[in-house]
């Protein structure tokens, strides 16, 4: 192969065509199908959505779990289950989805962020204990991209001081820390199966009650159904507390549970095409693979790599344009900036015209709060993984990467050398 960029005129690393696929199928025909036979939709007098949960505690070896309408209700409903109101703080990670963060602010709780690990990209538990104080209630942590967090020492730092700790898998499905699968080693574990998850039914989502008490499993289903208590015979209807309604369909149930006969196959694919990208990239110049730390998995939602840009002697953005080039599609980074730093937190306004919940303790978000975090998206680059590529596509995702990153380190190695003769 050319050693000649793309950019500059050479060939392109990517030759073949990406493998595609689809989604949804028969299997998912049939059980909508069956669904609409039922004459219902509402998932207590229907089978689809129990059954999707039945099927979901088998596979990840739960005794109880409780569908919601989407991930972002799921984190809202565990934190309402364990507790969390007015004025605690919850800490989580400043590089997440918004839907990380709507349910600490709907219950009127304090979003704090504690800063990230550099090469795993997931919460540094020295910056955990850190942040906790007197009003701290949970800890969110997220699994970014399919990659676990180091649960044992957050897990330590909760039983320490007495925290509820909400395991966000929105991204990480069978992925698994030290054997154990993510997602059950929190006190809740909340899952997405929106449209841009590994598996889709839409929107929805899932809770594990992982106490395995039903007292626990009780309080996380009602306040996913408006505090309805639902169990024993005739619903109760007695207001004790407000709770939203989140309930799953029976549609959405019954996609979900033909979309979980491919979750293993799904995740081991993508599994192993980006251990084999890792691989192939781990001795390039200037290029920082996503660490997956030993005896972990990781089930990659996506791949995101660094440039250190010093050592490759390119910005990042210019890497980025390179490999687009080269017929690898890429995206700087994964979301613009850290969350803190969106208007909602910098303005303190949650809720218009006032900065309630913020000036309960007067908390504000300056940059630099977490510098790990801020490097991380200044430096990133994202990869898509998907379970229809197949081994040439990651070799020649390799290959581009090998070929800019290259190409770039020499370039800037010789003009050193001219320099110093």
């Amino acid at each position: 192969m050319s050693d000649k960029l793309a950019i500059h005129g050479g060939p392109k690393s990517k030759t073949a065509p990406f493998g595609t696929g689809r989604r949804f199928g028969e299997e998912e025909l049939e059980e909508l199908a069956e669904a609409l036979e039922q004459n219902t939709l509402f998932y207590h007098f229907g089978t689809k959505v129990k059954t999707f949960l039945d099927r979901f505690n088998d596979l990840y070896g739960v005794q109880y779990s409780v569908a919601t309408s989407s991930g972002t209700a799921a984190i809202h409903v565990a934190l309402g289950a364990a507790g969390v109101s007015v004025g605690d703080e919850v800490i989580t990670s400043p590089i997440t989805d918004q839907g990380t963060l709507i349910g600490i602010l709907y219950q009127n709780a304090i979003p704090v962020f504690a800063d990230l690990d550099p090469h795993t990209y997931n919460l540094d538990p020295a910056s955990i204990e850190s942040r906790i104080t007197p009003r701290t209630k949970a800890i969110v942590a997220v699994h970014l991209a399919g990659n676990p967090c180091d649960m044992d020492p957050i897990m330590v730092i909760a039983r320490k001081h007495g925290l509820t700790v909400i395991e966000d898998c929105a991204q990480s499905y069978l992925t698994r820390y030290k054997g154990r699968l993510v997602g059950t080693i929190g006190h809740y574990g909340c899952f997405s199966t929106n449209d841009f998850k590994h598996i889709s039914t839409g929107d929805g989502g899932i809770v594990t009650v992982n106490s395995g008490s039903e007292s626990d499993y009780y309080a996380v289903h009602a306040f996913a159904d408006k505090n309805y208590r639902r169990f024993g015979g005739e619903v109760v209807r007695e207001l004790h507390g407000l709770a939203p309604n989140y309930r799953m369909t029976e549609l959405q149930g019954a996609v979900g549970i033909a979309q979980l006969r491919k979750l293993p196959d799904i995740c081991a694919a993508r599994r192993k095409h980006g251990d084999r990208l890792t691989a192939a990239i781990s001795d390039l110049p200037g290029i920082k693979p996503h660490r997956v730390e030993a005896g972990n998995e990781c089930t990659y939602w996506f791949y995101m790599l660094r440039v250190d840009e010093r050592e490759l002697g390119a910005t990042r953005e210019v890497f980025s344009e390179a490999l687009a080039a080269e017929g690898i599609p890429n995206v700087p980074g994964y979301i613009p900036d850290v969350v803190y730093m969106q208007p909602l937190f910098q303005r303190r306004e949650a809720y218009a015209g006032t900065h309630f919940p913020f000036d309960i303790t007067g908390i504000t978000y300056e940059r630099g709060l977490c510098p790990n975090a801020e490097a991380i998206l200044r430096t990133a680059v994202r990869i898509a993984i998907s379970e229809f590529y197949s081994d040439l596509d990651v070799d020649e995702i390799a290959a581009g990467i090998g070929k800019v990153a290259r190409y770039f380190h020499s370039h800037t190695t010789q003009t050193i050398g001219d320099t110093e003769r």
